[in-house]
């Protein structure tokens, strides 16, 4: 029977203890190892992804947006007298009125006839005031003369001192009567005139009354007063109108201009007079930015661009376009594709492909100023590079991809 030695109990309790340290100690190793592996780059369908080369030169800043054309030239028509519709296009009907203008026509009549027989009353009157100043005169005159005839008589001892009085007497009785009676004369004159400008004012008056009445009456038939084409009759027959109900629209349709809604985040850089395209389907019209709504309506700013080129055939009102504004030019700046996910003044990530084209590896890029189709790169990237522009949020968890 053999009896372990105490030595060698205590060496195999040593050698089992490294054994077992080290086997730890490589287990160790081996986690650390793994958990600094990068995992493995997934494979990604060439022909899925979009790529494109960063280049330097010049970029043209532009916002796009729908809209549609509308006319330039729109007016309400509305009522301007009340009155009950009786005819589409538009015919309205007032009975009342139509006796208003007939008691507008009378009056009138009353007034012009007054005013006649007042013109002839009075030129009697003035007739008869120059016969009485008339005879005034001449009465004054053989006065006067039978007082220098008694004075000479007189002189001859013919006729007495009371005689020649009396004759002077009447003489200077008949002067004063004779100015008074011209007098009268210029007064009648003067006040003719005065009552045939008031009568003439009565006249004046209906005379206006009538044309007001006569012009709200021709307003019952409704007219656009521009050339263009009927757009919308909010109203119906037999319905009856207040003055100020609007009863048309009408437009003109050879002057149209473009109402483009442009993203509220892209319209911060928008000009009045700025160039801009408005695409019809048909053809490409130049034109400029004539207004801006200050107002945002769903997300979006109304931009309205008038044409300063001639509009294709076809072009009419409410016709879907597409717009395109001109912000700025940018002579010598760094820039590529626009990516799904970037925008202006911001930093992303972006895959930039290996040169040998099978290898993409993610790199922060920050971007600049943006346009509808290019992007300004501040930096992240030089000119050459290849970067990945597609949607590729699928790969977020992973910095590098394979092309296949």
């Amino acid at each position: 029977m053999d009896i372990a030695r105490p030595s060698n109990v205590r060496k195999k309790r040593i050698r089992r203890a490294l054994y077992a340290g080290a086997g730890l100690l490589a287990v160790v190793l081996v986690s650390v190892g793994l958990s600094r592996l990068k995992p493995a780059a997934p494979t990604v369908e060439r022909a899925v992804v979009w790529p494109d080369t960063v280049k330097r030169g010049p970029m043209v800043r532009q916002v796009r947006g729908l809209g549609i054309l509308t006319p330039e030239d729109i007016r309400w028509i509305p009522a301007t007298t009340q009155g009950r519709v009786e005819n589409i296009i538009l015919e309205l009907s007032n009975p009342t009125l139509e006796q208003q203008l007939q008691d507008a026509e009378l009056k009138l009549a009353a007034a012009e006839a007054g005013l006649a027989n007042l013109k002839v009353q009075l030129q009697n009157d003035l007739l008869q005031a120059r016969a009485t100043a008339a005879n005034m005169d001449g009465d004054y005159k053989k006065a006067e003369m039978n007082a220098e005839m008694k004075e000479a008589l007189a002189k001859d001892k013919l006729v007495s001192d009371l005689e020649l009085r009396q004759a002077k007497v009447d003489a200077e009785q008949l002067g004063v009567r004779s100015r008074i009676a011209q007098e009268q004369l210029d007064s009648k004159a003067d006040s003719m005139r005065a009552q045939l400008a008031v009568q003439q004012s009565l006249v004046d008056q209906a005379r206006a009354v009538l044309v007001l009445t006569r012009q709200q009456r021709d307003e019952l038939k409704v007219r656009a007063g521009l050339d263009g084409m009927l757009q919308l009759v909010p109203v119906e027959v037999g319905q009856q109108v207040a003055p100020g109900t609007n009863l048309a629209r009408v437009a003109n349709p050879s002057r149209l201009k473009a109402e483009i809604k442009i993203a509220e985040t892209q319209a911060k850089d928008i000009q009045i007079g700025q160039k801009a395209e408005v695409d019809t389907r048909n053809g490409v019209v130049e034109g400029r930015v004539a207004r801006i709504d200050p107002s945002v309506i769903n997300g979006t700013r109304t931009v309205d661009v008038t044409m300063t080129g001639e509009l294709p055939k076809g072009a009419v009102p409410d016709l879907s376009v597409d717009g395109t504004i001109e912000l700025e030019r940018l002579n010598d700046v760094l820039y590529t594709g626009r990516p799904a996910f970037g925008q202006d003044q911001s930093v992303v990530g972006l895959f930039k492909v290996a040169p040998d084209g099978v290898n993409a590896e993610r790199v922060q890029v920050k971007l600049g100023k943006s346009s509808v189709n290019t992007i300004e790169i501040l930096s992240g990237l030089k000119v050459g590079d290849q970067v990945i522009l597609s949607d590729m949020s699928a790969y977020d968890a992973y910095d590098r991809i394979r092309l296949k």
